[in-house]
């Protein structure tokens, strides 16, 4: 197993955000976290990277406990976030942005920047546009690129939708489901559009108030009622 999460708690001073949850995703998955705004989504995703500090629980990458690694050597890994609201450098160019996805290793973009254009061809007609010029779809495809160019091993996906116009969301997700699919890379993507993951993913996990309530394979969330009427409007 690519990685395993056991009891996971994390907590906001008092406040504990999520109770105790336990999952995992496998080699070559895409595997979805579907949930409302605020049911503890990005929380989970942030602790898993190193990003928020853990109550308790144990994360268990590639058979070894990375529960107490920093966020920079979980990097070192292989584990990679493309963050909510895309988060790029507002003032470097795209190309520059690229460069900061293998900072101190800038000598491995050459060879990625041929397979980053053939998924993304806008980022190449942008290389020298600054990313806070770019559209909301365009600052989104330059997150996952930026990820996606050093190499890794498992990446988290949060709220890739968010302010995204439906065709655009659209073309995102076919772009994480061919790399899944095409390139063998091993997603974990949390979202609010719970129709749109569920597509293209084969597991999911229902998380509901910071615990998870109901999990399966992504047809049998689909065909879930309490899935159904919760979060596809059925």
């Amino acid at each position: 197993m690519l990685l395993s999460v056991s009891d996971l708690r994390v907590a906001y001073g008092d406040i504990e955000a999520v109770h105790g949850i336990s999952f995992e995703v496998a080699q070559g998955e895409l595997v979805s976290i579907i949930g409302a705004n605020g049911a503890g989504k990005t929380t989970t995703l942030r602790a898993l990277m190193g990003l928020q500090p853990l109550r308790s629980g144990k994360i268990i990458f590639e058979g070894r406990d990375i529960t107490s690694l920093p966020a920079h050597k979980r990097s070192a890994l292989g584990i990679k976030i493309v963050p909510e609201r895309a988060r790029c450098f507002p003032q470097l160019s795209v190309y520059e942005n690229l460069k900061m996805g293998v900072y101190g290793m800038q000598s491995k973009l050459a060879g990625k920047l041929a397979m980053i254009y053939e998924l993304f061809p806008i980022l190449k007609e942008r290389g020298t546009q600054l990313a806070n010029t770019l559209s909301g779809g365009e600052q989104q495809q330059l997150a996952i690129a930026r990820a996606l160019v050093s190499d890794p091993k498992l990446l988290l996906v949060d709220e890739v939708s968010m302010g995204l116009m439906p065709k655009l969301t659209e073309q995102v997700f076919e772009v994480l489901r061919s790399l899944n699919r095409d390139k063998n890379i091993t997603i974990l993507l949390v979202e609010q559009n719970a129709l749109a993951s569920l597509r293209i993913s084969g597991r999911g996990y229902v998380l509901e108030t910071g615990q998870i309530n109901i999990s399966g394979s992504s047809a049998e969330l689909l065909a879930d009622r309490r899935v159904r009427e919760a979060y596809l409007g059925a």
